[in-house]
């Protein structure tokens, strides 16, 4: 398999039906499933559901207020969210990441699959093949650390930090998610919705004012994190008036799925490059179209004039609202065709059979082993 290959490509017959034995390391912050804020959460909930559910022997290594249907084991027993400015949640989660390797590899897991760039150091001391889902925005210090490391496959979630990247062993999987957990109605009323943290980068403020631009109502819901409570206060808070613009705290799936079931469309006026914007997903599972402004995944996510739209700016995302005629069913029919939770986990069980034949020694014809 060449490094910017597709695992999505790869044929039946490359890809075994022998069960295996995975360790997922979380970050030991956040619960799994999150009860509200935790995208990456969500995507090892999500993952170790379906391999389980498949006969894969998962464990999630997280904290012990996690609840899946497969193994968990923790070190530490509760949830830890939002973190406080200290170094101790850097602590924290490096003492967390060693003891979870630690743990993995005396527990004879087959392979272990990090989500966090703090646990690949610790994979010098293990032989078990490592397998990286790289969640955040491309930086050039976490690239050069992984670099450091070229054992690992590396899993980009876009195909947009893909091309950013130059580790040796590199995939590419979008997420997926489970589409029946999202209710589906092609009965909009008259509001927009924002859903997403309130931070700069996603960029609330600039929804407020492309929702005031259209004239149309807007329900916003999300975490409001303490190093950006002065964003809050000064940006966002102001625009809050109750009845045009409503702030609902944040959203757990009951919520997400009221608002976005019964939404004319999701603003998404992010201002970074999103590293993939699960919200976009699960807005189109519940038939609603998606109007973002450009950057990192929202191209590979969002087809324009199919469901949704990617905008230059809040003038024409309001300019969007007024007009917009996409297909509820359409949107949904995109995401089971193309962000299915299933097509993910072929996706990642092919990988991991490529690190497995990796990892293992290759025969020599003379009939000496050859180690890799």
């Amino acid at each position: 398999m060449s490094r910017r290959a597709d695992p999505a490509v790869l044929s039946d017959e490359e890809v075994s039906d022998s069960l295996m034995r995975v360790g997922l390391i979380a970050p030991p912050f956040i619960e799994i499933p999150p009860r509200r804020y935790g995208g990456t959460e969500l995507f090892i909930a999500n993952l170790a559901r379906e391999l389980h559910g498949r006969g894969h022997e998962v464990t999630v290594y997280a904290n012990g207020d996690s609840e899946l249907p497969c193994h968990v084991k923790w070190r530490y027993r509760h949830a830890d969210w939002p973190l406080e400015d200290s170094v101790r949640p850097q602590l924290k989660n490096a003492d967390h990441a060693a003891w979870a390797i630690h743990e993995a590899a005396t527990s004879g897991e087959d392979l272990l699959h990090l989500n966090d760039a703090v646990s690949v150091p610790f994979t010098m001391f293990t032989s078990q093949p490592a397998v990286l889902t790289i969640h955040h925005p491309h930086e050039s210090a976490l690239s050069e650390l992984y670099l450091k490391y070229p054992r690992i496959h590396y899993v980009t979630i876009a195909n947009w930090l893909l091309q950013r990247e130059q580790m040796p062993r590199l995939h590419v999987v979008p997420h997926g998610i489970p589409v029946s957990d999202y209710v589906f109605s092609d009965q909009k009323d008259d509001y927009v919705v924002f859903l997403g943290r309130m931070a700069p980068c996603k960029g609330p403020h600039l929804a407020i004012e492309a929702a005031r631009r259209a004239g149309v109502r807007l329900k916003m819901a999300g975490e409001i994190q303490p190093v950006f409570a002065d964003y809050w206060n000064t940006q966002v808070l102001p625009g809050i008036d109750g009845e045009q613009v409503e702030y609902l705290g944040e959203a757990d799936l009951e919520l997400k799925n009221r608002l976005l079931s019964r939404a004319r469309a999701l603003l998404f006026p992010i201002q970074w490059e999103e590293p993939f914007g699960l919200v976009m997903i699960e807005a189109m599972a519940c038939g609603t179209p998606v109007l973002a402004l450009p950057g990192g995944a929202v191209e590979g996510v969002v087809r324009d004039g199919v469901t949704g739209w990617m905008c230059r700016n809040t003038e024409e995302i309001a300019d969007r609202i007024a007009a917009l005629r996409i297909s509820p069913s359409v949107c949904r029919r995109y995401v089971e065709e193309n962000f299915s939770i299933a097509t993910m986990a072929d996706r990642y069980l092919a990988i991991y059979e490529h690190a497995l034949r990796d990892s293992r020694p290759a025969a020599d014809p003379r009939g000496t082993l050859l180690r890799q």
